[in-house]
Parts: structure tokens; C-alpha cells; sequence
């Protein structure tokens, strides 16, 4: 464990001061370091930037549209509730208008369950406290019918809310989507401004073969289901980055890390963020196999460590899943799940 700890701290270190996304500490691994800044080192600065945010972005998407998915399954349980709710009630008040009818034909009918038969039945609940005035077995059915009706308006009304908050989601995924594809937009027009070499050089340092089988050392996963999710990861090396995916054909950050475990048979959130708390958090130095990896202070990028102080990890558009050094960005956040 002692050269693991070496590995892990030295390879943070030298991500943290240079990378101010995966670009930036891809460029870093391959020792691509320009002496002197030129123009169109800017511009692969601005192009870090943008990934940078709309990986972020990328990130508060899912976040969306997983609340959405699962308002969606909200509301239709609620609806399907108030339906069968709306039965009983309609059961209940032909049961009672039968018992009218009985009432009527025998000499009369009471005051109160004519109530019932109103065509307001706010009103009747109003003035429920007539139901003393009926016979004990029709005041328990009118209680009975009372309680439901009080159930369905709430449901009702929490119904009426969970579509609202649905409403609301769906425009923050599509404001977070176009958000993404305006940043990836912004990137690819200021890649198209670098030369050909520059362009060429700029895509080897981003793609960089890091597709291959690294020196992983002797470190074990902590548990099975580590070990099953690390297998998946390894399985997803040289698929593509396709943001708001989750596999498995193509994968972003956090999609990769929720397919990988639910390869094991362990449901992970969507988000990057919600990975970072899945579990308990160890330090970066007793990092082990299977163990997640979020990055940045927002926990906007996240990674599986795989020992010997590399992660694996979907990128950014343009570069497949592959291996990366432990420290290729800042504000490394062990999580062991």
C-alpha cells in the first residue's frame, strides 16, 4: 500500500496545478507543456473551458432528467390511485342512494342523506356533523364515504402538484440540453479555427492511446460488487463519450459509473454528484479498485480508480473511455461504495 499512497499523491499533484479540465490534464500526462503561449494555445484554453462547462451542464441534465423520470412514475402511481379511489367513492354513494330510494319508499327519507345526493358534495362534508341525525349503520357508511372523499381530494391535489413539478423539469432538461449543445457548439467552432498540424496535434494529446491496459498493481477490490462494476468498467475502455448517456454503447462521466455498478447488481444515482455521496468516503491515499472518484469542488467529473494511480473514465466528447492518471484534476473525492 505504501508505493500505492506514492502513486496516488503524486499523480493528484501533478494534476491539481495544471488542469483545468480532463483536456488540460491529458495535455499534462503526455508531457505536452509549451514553453511560450501561443495563439492557438488559446484557443485549446478556451476549448478546455468550454468542455469543462458543459460537462457541468451535462451533469445538472441528468440531474433533471432523472427528477423528471421519476415524477413521471409519481404521478401515474397518484393517478392510478385517484382512479380506483373515484370507484370506491362512486360504489359507496350508489350503495347510500339505494338506501334513499328504500328510505323513501317505505315513508320518507331523512334530511341529512338527501345530502348526499346533492350535486355539491363539498357542501355535504361541510355539514357532515347531520350524520349524527341517521341511524347508526348509515352514519358509519356516511363516515366511511366522508374519509374517502378527503383521501381523493388530497391525493388530487398532490397530484395537481407533482404535475407541476414534472412541468418544471422538463423545461430545466431542456434548458440544460441546449446549454450543453451550445458549449459543445462553441468548442467545435474554435477548433475549427486551429491549422491542420495544430488541429492534428491538438486530437493526439486529446485521444492519446490511453485505451491500453495500464499497470494496475496488486491492489484487490474491497468487496464483490467492486470488483463485478471494475470488470464492467474495463469492458466500456474505447467506447465513445456521448453525453446524457448511460451506456452501453456509449457513456458520459456519470453514466459510465452507474452502468458499471449496475452491471453488479447496485443501483447508483445519475449524477456525478449523487455518486460522490453513494457511499462512505475514504482518503485519496487508501483509494482502492472499484472505488469512485469525483473531481472538482462541484463534483462535476467522476472516474473509477483502478489501482496503482490511474482511474478509468469517460472523458469528453471526441475521446472514448480510457485510463488517466488519479491527480488529472483537482479536488480528487474518494468514495467506496
Amino acid at each position: 500500500m505504501g508505493s500505492h499512497r506514492r502513486l496516488a499523491s503524486s499523480g493528484f499533484d501533478r494534476g491539481a496545478g495544471a488542469a483545468l479540465c480532463v483536456m488540460s490534464a491529458a495535455a499534462t500526462a503526455l508531457g505536452v507543456a509549451p514553453a511560450t503561449a501561443t495563439p492557438h494555445d488559446d484557443t485549446r484554453t478556451k476549448v478546455d473551458r468550454l468542455y469543462e462547462e458543459a460537462e457541468k451542464a451535462t451533469e445538472a441534465y441528468n440531474k433533471a432528467d432523472e427528477r423528471a423520470d421519476k415524477l413521471r412514475d409519481q404521478v401515474g402511481r397518484a393517478q392510478d390511485r385517484i382512479a380506483r379511489q373515484q370507484d370506491s367513492i362512486n360504489s359507496m354513494r350508489d350503495a347510500l342512494g339505494l338506501l334513499a330510494g328504500a328510505q323513501y319508499r317505505s315513508g320518507g327519507i331523512d334530511p341529512s342523506l338527501a345530502l348526499l345526493l346533492s350535486d355539491d358534495p363539498a357542501d355535504y362534508l361541510d355539514r357532515a356533523a347531520r350524520i349524527a341525525r341517521i341511524s347508526a349503520h348509515q352514519a358509519g357508511e356516511l363516515e366511511e364515504l366522508q374519509d374517502a372523499m378527503r383521501v381523493l381530494a388530497q391525493e388530487r391535489a398532490e397530484a395537481a402538484k407533482k404535475l407541476l413539478d414534472l412541468d418544471r423539469s422538463r423545461k430545466a432538461v431542456a434548458t440544460h440540453k441546449r446549454t450543453v449543445e451550445r458549449k459543445l457548439a462553441q468548442a467545435r467552432r474554435l477548433l475549427n479555427t486551429l491549422t491542420a498540424s495544430d488541429r492534428a496535434a491538438y486530437d493526439r494529446a486529446s485521444r492519446s492511446g490511453r485505451d491500453f491496459m495500464p499497470d494496475f498493481g496488486s491492489d484487490l477490490a474491497p468487496s464483490g460488487r467492486a470488483a463485478a462494476a471494475l470488470a464492467a468498467a474495463h469492458s466500456a475502455v474505447g467506447k465513445p463519450y456521448v453525453w446524457g448517456a448511460n451506456g452501453p454503447s456509449g457513456f458520459d462521466c456519470s453514466g459510465l459509473i452507474q452502468w458499471s455498478y449496475a452491471q453488479a447488481g447496485v443501483a447508483m444515482p445519475r449524477t456525478s454528484q449523487g455518486q460522490r455521496h453513494a457511499g462512505r468516503q475514504v482518503p485519496l491515499s487508501e483509494a482502492q479498485p472499484g472505488d469512485v472518484v469525483t473531481y472538482r469542488s462541484d463534483a462535476s467529473h467522476v472516474g473509477m480508480y483502478v489501482g496503482n494511480g490511474q482511474v478509468i473514465h469517460a472523458p469528453y466528447p471526441g475521446a472514448p473511455v480510457r485510463y488517466d492518471p488519479v491527480g488529472m484534476m483537482p479536488g480528487a473525492t474518494v468514495t467506496r461504495v
